[in-house]
C-alpha cells in the first residue's frame, strides 16, 4: 500500500508523458501548416508565387497540378524579335484600352486622340 501513498512529483514518467503531450501539439501544428502551404504537393489549385517583385533576384513558382517550375529573373529589360499587334491608349479614367491591329489597316498617330 505504500505505492498508493507516493507522491506524484516524484515519479519520473509523469514528466516524460507530458513530454510527449508537448510533442504530439508540435507536430499537429507542423502538419497543419504543411497542408495550408499554397505550394503543397497535397494541394489541387493552380497557384503562382513571385519572390522578390521588382529585384535583381526575382523568382517566378508556378504549380499547376502537382507540376511545380520555377523561373528566375536575368536582370535585364524584355528584348526579342517580333512585330507589333496592336495599340494600347490610356483613357482619362486611368484604364487602358488595347485595339488589336489588322494587317490590312494603316497605322497613323491621328486615328484616335486621347
Amino acid at each position: 500500500m505504500k505505492f498508493l501513498n507516493e507522491d506524484e512529483e516524484l515519479n519520473p514518467i509523469i514528466s516524460a508523458v507530458n513530454l510527449v503531450d508537448v510533442f504530439l501539439v508540435i507536430i499537429a501544428a507542423l502538419l497543419i501548416s504543411i497542408a495550408q502551404n499554397p505550394l503543397s504537393v497535397f494541394s489541387t489549385e493552380d497557384v503562382t508565387v513571385i519572390k522578390n517583385p521588382g529585384q535583381e533576384n526575382m523568382q517566378m513558382i508556378v504549380k499547376q497540378g502537382k507540376e511545380i517550375k520555377q523561373y528566375k529573373a536575368s536582370g535585364e529589360i524584355g528584348s526579342g524579335e517580333g512585330m507589333r499587334a496592336g495599340v494600347a491608349y490610356k483613357m482619362a479614367d486611368g484604364s487602358f484600352v488595347y485595339v488589336p491591329e489588322d494587317k490590312d489597316t494603316p497605322v497613323s498617330g491621328s486615328e484616335v486622340k486621347p
